[in-house]
């Protein structure tokens, strides 16, 4: 963890990590590095909400202009340890529109079980992708529950952490 990653205490002793712009920007370059070098896509595809942010800026240092957003959930609201649904909930899957043939990096800012990743990733192949990359600012190792470990299932990590990550944009820190 960087000192741009603040790790606290909360409930339950269970940490909670603060991302700030500044790290969030050193990931989405270091995000931006590994994806050009593999060849840059020509899709992004952010699931939203928390996905919107780190995609368009991955976007612009990718130089695309072809973002497009859904919109997959799994948990049942936004608190901390919220409930999980029973699977990802796709709203309106349509939004990604016809990916025929595409190369396509699906972008979101956090992992924690995957579950919510692997069903874009699903969602983005029905639409026609003809490849399909994952990127994420963070992983909770804390709740990854994958057969696999995150990196072989992730193609792009900016940071693995412990706890519940709090990102910028969520109004969690302030960067004096």
């Amino acid at each position: 963890m960087s000192q741009h990653s603040t790790p606290t205490r909360t409930d339950q002793d269970r940490a909670v990590v603060h991302l700030t712009w500044h790290r969030i920007g050193e990931m989405v370059d270091h995000i931006a590095e590994q994806v050009r070098s593999d060849g840059a896509p020509r899709v992004v595809v952010a699931v939203l909400r928390g996905g919107a942010t780190p995609a368009v800026w991955l976007s612009h240092r990718l130089r695309l202009r072809d973002v497009r957003t859904v919109e997959v959930t799994h948990t049942a609201d936004d608190s901390r340890h919220a409930a999980k649904t029973p699977e990802p909930v796709a709203v309106n899957p349509g939004s990604l529109g016809d990916l025929t043939g595409q190369d396509v990096l699906v972008v979101d800012d956090v992992a924690g079980t995957g579950h919510t990743l692997a069903a874009t990733v699903r969602l983005v192949s029905q639409a026609g992708a003809a490849r399909v990359r994952t990127a994420v600012c963070a992983v909770n190792n804390d709740n990854w529950v994958g057969s696999a470990p995150a990196e072989a299932t992730i193609t792009y990590i900016g940071e693995n952490t412990r706890g519940w990550v709090v990102f910028p944009w969520e109004g969690g820190i302030n960067e004096g």
